[in-house]
């Protein structure tokens, strides 16, 4: 085990939740690289849960936390660079970064990203899209770990992304990277194009509290913030958790919020939903881990 990562032991995963919330990994490793990353793969049993976070903007994780090992994207897979006609961001790059590289570099496409509030790992496991775009119809390949520390490329086509899910060509593999298709633009348009929507995206979202994003997917042709809206659900709580009085799609921690009480307000958000508009929402977050006992 080199110096530079680090391995934490029972390690409270709120620190690294968007939500605040989450109970204790077995142990979590934060890599300094790749090469460290690969090398602390190879020591891990092949029956060990395995679990790649990046900034935990779309994850609950459960209050009894995680048995296994959770590795944290962010900190080391940062490498954000032209790479011929193609630009290259490693999975740890937030995507509003990628959004503000590509077009001050003059590349258009990718402004969208801007609105994302996560890594590029994670935007490519969810195929996260807001704004009218959607990340995988700007992948051109994608770099990719598995479970031993080997690496190899593969193409966009390999993969089928649909609305929130890709179906990925292995089981066992996690992002790396990847090289993204963009058009050429004009760089002072990308960026008012990308300084627009954030003025947009603070005035609609709660940005000033703890959440993860849009809690459910968006209907075919509706919006699950409606729904939740017209079911009366606005601003209902349960102990820290509370539908956001600005946008009625996000749930923030109030400050004292637990994973369970975020999980009881989803679950009854969807049944109110379900009794009042006929609506099953798909929720678009995740959740992992295990109920406190």
């Amino acid at each position: 085990m080199t110096t530079t990562s680090q391995l934490l032991k029972n390690e409270p995963l709120a620190r690294y939740t968007s939500w605040r919330v989450g109970g204790k990994a077995d142990q979590v490793f934060i890599a300094e690289n790749l090469p460290e990353l690969q090398a602390f793969l190879r020591t891990l049993d092949a029956q060990e849960p395995l679990y790649f976070m990046g900034l935990g903007s779309n994850l609950l994780v459960r209050d009894g936390g995680i048995r296994g090992t959770v590795v944290v994207m962010h900190q080391a897979l940062s490498d954000l660079r032209l790479d011929g006609k193609y630009i290259y961001a490693e999975a740890g790059v937030t995507s509003a970064k990628l959004a503000r590289f590509s077009a001050s570099h003059g590349f258009q496409g990718s402004e969208f990203m801007a609105g994302i509030p996560g890594t590029v790992g994670g935007a490519l496991a969810m195929n996260a899209g807001c704004y009218g775009g959607v990340t995988w119809n700007i992948v051109h390949q994608v770099l990719m770990i598995d479970r031993a520390g080997n690496t190899r490329v593969r193409n966009a086509s390999e993969f089928i992304p649909s609305y929130r899910h890709v179906e990925m060509p292995a089981s066992d593999e996690w992002f790396l990277g990847a090289w993204f298709a963009l058009e050429r633009g004009v760089a002072a348009e990308s960026l008012r194009k990308i300084k627009d929507l954030l003025a947009t995206r603070l005035a609609s979202q709660p940005l000033n509290m703890p959440s993860a994003g849009s809690t459910f997917r968006n209907p075919q042709g509706d919006f699950a913030a409606r729904l939740i809206e017209a079911s009366g659900l606005k601003g209902y709580q349960i102990g820290g958790a509370q539908v956001s009085t600005k946008h009625a799609n996000f749930i923030v921690n109030l400050g004292d919020a637990t994973a369970l009480d975020i999980e009881l307000l989803i679950r009854h958000i969807k049944e109110v939903v379900l009794e009042k508009q006929g609506i099953a929402l798909q929720q678009e977050v995740k959740i992992v881990g295990e109920y406190a006992e």
